[in-house]
């Protein structure tokens, strides 16, 4: 054990210095949708995020909105884990058939009035996969879809600017 601290102290610092975020544009992004939130959702919007058959890298970008770099709640938008306590769904992926029925399952369980996001372009037109015998292609094909987010994956900045955009148009 002395062997790897004296190691670590020898070594030192190997990893590159991380720079301060420029997060003007975020910012500025947080600031017109908390506008909008505070206006005319109460403060807060819930979202619950579904993964319909996606390789995950929509996920990934998702999960970074709650990092402490994005800090997506401070503008007031939180993640529940129900889609009973959701005001908007997030679905990523081409809907796998093994996935049909729960989304259907989760868009009926969350209350009206309700709005979903097909994150990615998997979501948006089924991507590579397409409509084939295990998948249905895009999320529009089962669940009515509101807002489009493309990329592959949409970057957190895409997302906020998408959910600004769903924002001021409803």
């Amino acid at each position: 054990m002395l062997r790897l601290f004296k190691k670590i102290l020898t070594t030192g610092i190997v990893t590159e210095p991380v720079k301060a975020p420029k997060d003007v544009e975020l910012e500025q992004l947080g600031i017109a949708i908390k506008r909008h939130i505070d206006r005319r959702y109460s403060g807060s919007i819930a979202i619950r995020q579904i993964d319909a058959g996606s390789c995950n890298g929509c996920e990934l970008e998702i999960h970074a909105l709650n990092n402490p770099y994005y800090d997506i709640e401070r503008f007031g938008i939180h993640f529940v884990a129900s889609p009973r306590h959701a005001d908007v769904l997030l679905v990523t992926g081409p809907v796998s058939r093994h996935m049909q029925t729960a989304l259907l399952r989760t868009y009926e369980a969350t209350p009206d009035p309700k709005w979903v996001v097909a994150v990615g372009d998997c979501a948006a037109c089924g991507g590579e996969f397409g409509v084939s015998y295990a998948s249905c292609g895009a999320v529009s094909n089962v669940i009515p879809v509101d807002a489009v987010i493309a990329g592959c994956p949409p970057t957190p900045l895409a997302l906020v600017q998408g959910l600004l955009s769903l924002c001021e148009r409803h």
